[in-house]
């Protein structure tokens, strides 16, 4: 009976997934295809049907929302027998691994998690101990390169042994005191988490032996997204049974950029010679059109398993395509349409998506929005947990964990302001730097032999402020935090701040409370674990992604890149920016792997949308304060014609001679510097100073770069967020 009820209406595909149960197997699953009904009646039946122990089962998917999403789906179907069943991510089983056995690496246990802020800040005080100028050789560049090693499985010793040139040796060099420091402050980056974990298993092959005999049969979600010191923790793990299911679609691999491998899930049944594959080609989202339509335009790739996606479901409107004048005019068609079909079809704000390459693109289409005074959400903006404030308080908890936790340090050691500056800090860095000792314990050490007596009062009222925290880090987090903000003084500072962005900060800080207390509610008792409430609580955060923290809201119009949007689904779908040099982007113009991702990623975009699909494109874009002119995309010459319903801009016709001219030279005139990276450097123009936007209204300005007429604000605007204007364009007040 129980077995029925699980494979109740599954196709015969799905049904033939879930009852693989031994041997390496892969799934091809198209998108909409069902994959996460597949994976979790897979794990119901191996522990409903052929009895297997729920905690011999790993899940790995990428993130936590969908783990949840998939234990919420077992424990509905098989109710306690589902205890013990492991289903995570990437990262946060390796934090469980590590937390438990990295002692056999000589490693504390207790060690911190750097998040990308903090990883940067290490790479910054790397290039100031080798005596390099930050502005020739970046941080941010450095980064990326340890970032790259570590997804490759490289260490600094494999890195320097693999150096092409001058330039690889001094990365490579600069990467061992990346770890080093990283060392002494008992802390990993995410990277690391992979890394060391794969270095454990090798290091203490009992520890594996341990793992293995655990964990019989392993199910991996989105393998084509996996990077290459995923995929070797994978074949380590399934060593020694070899019953490993990885799910994926090739066609949806679009994050090379970040590390991932296609050739993973390309040569599986290379690496795995006796597996079966089960190719899932019905589709379940999308009409007809819209999949065919995408289908066309990812089969002009090399790279790719061939899979014939079909639906069941009939008729539906063709692609709509329109092309505008200037990205004004696609802003005003694509809200116009919501308009329309909110007014008139009843739809709600909820079932519309804007899709643009990259993030810099929302600008014009939150103004329309605004316009109109429809509500919208832009997914991918700055996560709640990295908001100043928020990180402040993370950073004193850290500080409970870890005691040498450098980048914490730094960064609350005058938050709120208690008198000890950046002067100040810089010289207890080079003091540790050169004692060899901790921050905290160099901090000490100054205030006893060099600083001045009032600075010296101020480091011993700061220190003896943090141990005095920590009597208090084994009670339940919500306490802890209420008593960091408390004792610190960092919630009477804002209050005494008596202003818009002061109350908005503390009405965050009260959510930190109320999500902490949250968490002590689900947590309380939690079996298993060796970690405190307070590891367990920062590991949580640590590891949250954007899509974790997206919640779908019914009346509101989603903004977001089409990277953001993978695994996700609306009833329609703008695609929009559809031009050479945006989408696809410049950058790959000349690189035919970077393409073949581009056209990936475009495939995603499209087979998000469930009953109406629009591409736009316009023939003339502003880039940073110039204007160029546009070629229509290739991937809109890929779908056929007779999928396409045309649409063009009211003003078409009506150009002026010298328009049309540019418009025949413009493929030779395409502009391959775009970018959506900015630089932070001091201007003219004061941060703090409060101004008025004519559409975004009142807001504060909190960053200045560029010079002259290319001159750039960051603005924290009090209703729309923070955004990025050109100040020559936005016609600003002063408030």
């Amino acid at each position: 009976m129980l077995a029925d009820s699980i494979l109740e209406g599954l196709n015969p595909e799905q049904r033939r997934a879930v009852e693989t149960t031994e041997g390496p197997l892969l799934v091809l699953a198209g998108a909409g295809s069902g994959k996460t009904r597949v994976l979790t009646s897979r794990i119901a039946y191996l522990i409903g049907v052929c009895g297997i122990p729920a905690e011999s089962i790993l899940g790995v998917t990428f993130t936590n929302k969908a783990a949840g999403e998939m234990r919420e789906r077992v424990e509905k179907t098989l109710g306690p027998s589902a205890g013990g069943l492991w289903l995570s991510t990437f990262h946060s089983m390796c934090v469980r691994i590590l937390r438990r056995d990295i002692g056999a690496l000589e490693r504390s246990r207790g060690f911190v998690i750097y998040d990308d802020a903090d990883s940067l800040g290490i790479c910054k005080q790397v290039l100031k101990r080798h005596g390099l100028d930050p502005r020739q050789y970046e941080p941010k560049r450095l980064r990326w390169r340890i970032d790259e090693w570590k997804n490759q499985g490289l260490l600094p010793a494999d890195a320097a042994s693999q150096a092409a040139d001058i330039d690889d040796e001094l990365s490579a060099e600069l990467y061992g005191t990346y770890q080093r420091l990283l060392f002494d402050a008992n802390a990993l980056d995410f990277g690391d988490l992979l890394l060391q974990t794969v270095e454990l298993f090798k290091r203490a092959p009992q520890v594996l032996d341990w793992y293995q005999r655990r964990w019989q049969y392993v199910l991996v979600d989105e393998y084509q997204d996996t990077n290459r010191v995923q995929y070797q923790l994978v074949r380590m793990l399934a060593a020694s049974h070899g019953n490993l299911c990885v799910v994926g679609d090739p066609d949806q691999s679009v994050y090379a950029w970040r590390g991932a491998d296609i050739r993973n899930i390309l040569d599986f049944e290379e690496d795995y010679p006796n597996a079966k594959v089960i190719k899932l080609e019905r589709n379940y989202r999308s009409t007809q059109p819209i999949l065919s339509g995408a289908t066309a335009v990812v089969e002009n790739n090399l790279g790719r398993k061939k899979k014939n996606m079909f639906t069941e479901r009939e008729g539906g409107e063709l692609i709509h395509f329109f092309e505008a004048e200037n990205e004004r005019e696609e802003a005003s068609f694509v809200v116009g349409r919501i308009l329309h079909a909110s007014r008139n079809e009843g739809r709600s704000l909820g079932e519309f998506a804007i899709l643009y390459r990259t993030n810099s693109q929302s600008r014009a289409f939150e103004e329309e929005l605004l316009k109109y005074d429809l509500p919208y959400v832009v997914v991918g903006g700055v996560r709640f947990y990295e908001r100043a404030e928020i990180k402040d308080i993370l950073c004193y908890l850290r500080l409970l964990v870890n005691p040498d936790d450098a980048q914490a340090l730094s960064r609350i050691v005058n938050k709120p302001a208690r008198g000890i500056g950046k002067t100040t800090l810089e010289r207890v860095e080079a003091l540790a730097a050169e004692r060899e000792i901790s921050l905290r314990a160099a901090l000490g050490a100054f205030a006893r032999e060099g600083a001045a007596r009032r600075t010296a009062g101020k480091i011993r009222e700061f220190l003896d402020l943090l141990q005095d925290l920590d009597r208090f880090a084994e009670r339940p987090v919500d306490e802890i935090i209420a008593e960091v903000l408390e004792r610190s003084g960092y919630m009477k500072a804002l209050v005494a701040e008596d202003n818009p962005d002061a109350e908005v900060r503390i009405d965050n800080l009260r959510e930190l409370v109320a999500s902490a207390e949250d968490f002590h509610a689900v947590n309380t008792g939690s079996e298993g674990e060796e970690r405190s409430e307070l590891e367990l609580y920062l590991d949580q955060v640590a590891l949250i992604s954007d899509l974790d923290s997206y919640e779908h809201k019914p009346q509101s119009v989603s903004l977001m890149t089409a990277h953001s949007a993978k695994g996700l689904e609306y009833g329609v779908v703008f695609l929009v920016g559809m031009e050479e040099g945006v989408f696809p982007h410049a950058n790959s113009s000349y690189d035919e792997e970077r393409l073949e991702e581009e056209r990936r990623l475009c495939y995603v975009g499209m087979t998000r949308a469930m009953e109406q699909l629009f591409l736009t494109c316009a023939r003339e874009r502003r880039r940073f304060g110039s204007h160029s002119y546009q070629s229509p995309s290739r991937f809109l010459r890929e779908v056929p014609e007779e999928l396409m319903q045309v649409q063009h801009s009211p003003g078409r016709g009506q150009r002026s001679s010298r328009t049309r001219a540019s418009r025949r030279t413009r493929e030779d005139r395409l502009d391959r510097s775009y970018s959506q990276e900015t630089h932070d450097e001091e201007g003219g123009i004061q941060r703090g100073t409060r101004v008025r936007h004519s559409v975004f209204g009142l807001g504060t300005i909190e960053g200045v770069s560029g010079e002259g007429v290319n001159q750039k604000l960051k603005i924290k605007f009090d209703r729309a967020g923070i955004k990025t204007v050109m100040v020559r364009y936005a016609n600003l007040e002063l408030a």
